[in-house]
């Protein structure tokens, strides 16, 4: 019932059951190919192997029972795929490979194209949040700081700090590849031990074979990689966590500053209209939050293998990519679909009796008296302003002999000197980082 809020159909197809065992039979049928080129295995042989999985698909079933009984799917894959392979050649599958090298290069293999749909949408979204920003670079709003109002600002640049992490998370992404994509090929314990002085020439031609990099020696037990993925997925939707807070924030009645396109309904009252989507993000960014400390955990690897640590990746890590890819989905539909709402941003505004605009006339009145005695008119200006009800300005003019031009600072403060070259700053990342996807 959950999964089409908290998870997403399109990754979760990537890294099913059948997307793995797929990938499996993909690298099995890589190796045999890279040991014909190089002689270890007969060209033949090689051919005979890679012509005969060409279209096949292993049972699931089959798969499933004999991890129960093996703790790794590859012994009953390599059963299923000899007896398709058949004959002489089948004695040569999987040869001098050992269960993890398909597990794991079979699990990059899928990583790979889940990047790229998460890149997609990750790009898409950060266009949305461009457009917003700019669109919105003079709607005046509110800045609260700890959830107090503190000064004018605008949703542009409310916007633009929405996407500015998003940027870094872009950036981030392009020298984690380079990291995580590759092979992992080592044999029996990480020294390719059954192949001889060919073995590094072996896991070079696999790595070519699936165009994956070829690392320095095989990470059998070295997880670090993972774990760095892991902790980008959790800086994406923690970035989208905060986006989400800030809408729901937003939203609530008291303010409704913004709405969602298409808000949920309730049971019983038949006037709501949740923002379920900001919700969601929120929620996508704690569970996210919450597995990553598992990857950790699982980053100490016994030796030069460990069952136990190696499965509780295998129950972690899908779960967050997984996460990652409805929270990308939810936080594109919000910000091509936001509504934004400028009358009733200026109308919070203009209700906040001018205290938003206690800093910028302290500043002012630190023209003609000292520093500390123009903050202690201003927060004694403040506390009559809030018993009165009457606006800080009047309170101010009312007290201060000073020429001070009061509305010439309103319009200052609500529209910042600095706010168009900020949003501009992040939109150029924003146009930069576009230009880079669209050469590749």
């Amino acid at each position: 019932m959950y999964s089409a809020l908290l998870s997403d159909p399109e990754v979760a197809a990537l890294l099913d059951d059948a997307a793995q065992a797929r990938a499996m039979v993909r690298v099995e049928r890589a190796l045999a190919v890279a040991e014909g080129r190089l002689g270890v295995i007969e060209p033949g042989v090689a051919t005979a192997i890679e012509q005969r999985l060409s279209n096949f698909e292993p049972g699931l079933v089959g798969l499933a029972r004999g991890t129960a009984e093996a703790g790794v799917p590859v012994p009953a894959l390599v059963a299923q795929l000899r007896v398709a392979v058949g004959g002489e050649a089948a004695g040569f599958l999987h040869w001098g490979a050992t269960s993890q090298d398909i597990v794991d290069t079979a699990l990059i293999l899928q990583l790979r194209e889940a990047l790229v749909l998460l890149e997609g949408r990750l790009a898409a979204l950060t266009a949305a949040l461009a457009r917003l920003a700019d669109a919105h670079r003079a709607t005046v709003a509110v800045a609260r700081t700890r959830f107090q109002q503190a000064v004018p600002t605008t949703f542009g640049l409310k916007a633009a700090a929405w996407l500015a992490p998003l940027l870094r998370h872009r950036a981030r992404l392009a020298g984690l590849r380079s990291r995580l994509l590759v092979v992992q090929f080592g044999g029996a314990a990480g020294n390719l031990s059954a192949l001889g002085a060919q073995g590094v020439a072996v896991m070079e031609a696999l790595a070519a074979e699936l165009d994956l990099d070829c690392p320095a020696l095989p990470w059998h037990a070295q997880r670090d990689t993972l774990a760095e993925l892991a902790s980008w997925l959790a800086l994406v939707t923690g970035s989208l966590g905060k986006l989400g807070l800030d809408l729901l924030l937003l939203a609530q009645s008291e303010v409704a500053e913004v709405r969602e396109a298409r808000g949920g309904g309730s049971s019983t009252m038949p006037q709501k209209a949740n923002p379920v989507l900001s919700e969601a993000l929120v929620t996508l960014a704690r569970r996210n939050a919450t597995l990553l400390a598992g990857m950790y955990q699982a980053m100490p690897h016994a030796l030069e293998r460990d069952g136990a640590a190696w499965q509780l990746e295998w129950a972690i890590l899908p779960d967050m990519i997984e996460t990652t890819g409805a929270a990308l989905a939810h936080a594109g539909e919000l910000a091509r679909t936001l509504v934004v709402d400028p009358a009733r941003a200026r109308a919070v505004l203009d209700a906040a009796l001018d205290l938003p605009l206690a800093e910028a006339v302290s500043f002012a009145l630190a023209e003609h008296v000292p520093r500390a005695r123009a903050q202690e008119l201003v927060k004694q200006a403040a506390r009559e302003a809030t018993a009165s009800g009457r606006q800080l300005l009047e309170v101010l003019a009312a007290r201060v002999d000073a020429k001070i031009d009061w509305e010439q600072i309103r319009a200052e403060a609500e529209h910042p000197a600095c706010n168009d070259a900020l949003i501009d700053r992040v939109l150029a990342e924003a146009a930069t980082a576009a230009g880079e996807t669209k050469r590749k």
